[in-house]
């Protein structure tokens, strides 16, 4: 009876480590053996190859930041000016990993 009980919880722990889901605003970057693999996956229910597979999640969430308007005053009419701030995130790395 212990050897059953010990291979159904390796079995659980393989599951849970194979078996990842990713929101909607989410995609999975897969690389396997250190090399990407085909397209982001996502969003939805993504199995892996434990140990061999490694997924890294990219948020697709647009970030708004409120960028202060300033003035300028040195030319002949003031004008305002503002600005759209880009930038690239780093993606948000599993737990673990």
């Amino acid at each position: 009876m212990p050897i059953y009980l010990s291979i159904l919880v390796v079995v659980v722990i393989f599951l849970a480590m194979a078996i990842k889901i990713l929101r909607e605003y989410e995609r999975g970057v897969i690389f396997r053996l250190g090399r990407v693999l085909g397209r982001p996956k996502g969003p939805g229910l993504i199995i892996l190859i434990p140990i061999i597979d490694r997924m890294v999640r990219v948020s697709l969430r647009t970030v708004v930041l409120e960028v202060r308007t300033t003035g300028d005053s040195r030319l002949s009419c003031p004008w305002l000016r503002s600005g759209i701030p880009f930038f690239r995130g780093r993606p948000r790395r599993l737990r673990g990993n």
